[in-house]
């Protein structure tokens, strides 16, 4: 995007967001998350409100995509797989989350034929209750850390878990045409499981 000027914050450093928008009386925000819920639908336009850019969009995280369900599915079919385990945070405040990693899960095993389950770190089925299970993990994350380092393989190892670990989906080279197109779009698009984990029609 040649013609954009585009810049990155993360809310856990204070004062980021009102940096990145100073002088840019307009613009649209990419949340980097799996889901919507407090940090992108209070904490993001609180920020930007307090930073008096009134004239900003926020986006659909990435997790919500269509275009990042459809290369969940890629990312699997290429694997080569019988069977998955989607692998996501989850949450014990708030479904939406796990709505949007079901939805995926499910979209995976119909259109690879793949018997793919969604496991959680933090919220039932836990990762580690998967037991007798192989073929590969999917980690249902924006990027490496902690989760995707420590967690995860942890959790798989007490499962007996006897298959590969791939890449987290937001670490894919695919993924940076992904985040252009729904920037250059400028309107919120998320999927149906998305709108329904906001509490409206599909």
């Amino acid at each position: 995007m040649p013609s954009w000027s585009i810049g990155a914050a993360t809310l856990a450093e204070d004062g980021a967001m009102a940096r990145a928008v100073v002088g840019r009386p307009v613009g649209v925000v990419f949340p980097m998350f799996m889901a919507g819920g407090w940090f992108t639908r209070v904490q993001i336009p609180k920020r930007l409100a307090e930073a008096g850019a009134v004239g900003w969009t926020v986006l659909e995280p990435f997790g919500c995509d269509p275009a990042v369900h459809e290369l969940c599915v890629t990312l699997v079919r290429e694997a080569g797989a019988q069977q998955g385990i989607l692998a996501a945070h989850g949450s014990f405040k708030s479904s939406a989350p796990s709505d949007i990693a079901f939805h995926v899960a499910e979209r995976i095993g119909e259109e690879t034929r793949t018997e793919v389950v969604a496991g959680f770190i933090d919220q039932e089925p836990q990762l580690s209750s998967l037991t007798g299970r192989g073929g590969v993990c999917l980690p249902f994350f924006a990027a490496g850390g902690g989760h995707v380092s420590d967690d995860i393989p942890a959790a798989l190892a007490v499962a007996g878990f006897t298959g590969r670990i791939l890449p987290p989906v937001g670490l894919d080279a695919r993924v940076p045409e992904i985040i252009a197109a729904s920037i250059a779009r400028g309107v919120p698009v998320c999927s149906a499981a998305c709108r329904w984990a906001r509490g409206q029609n599909p």
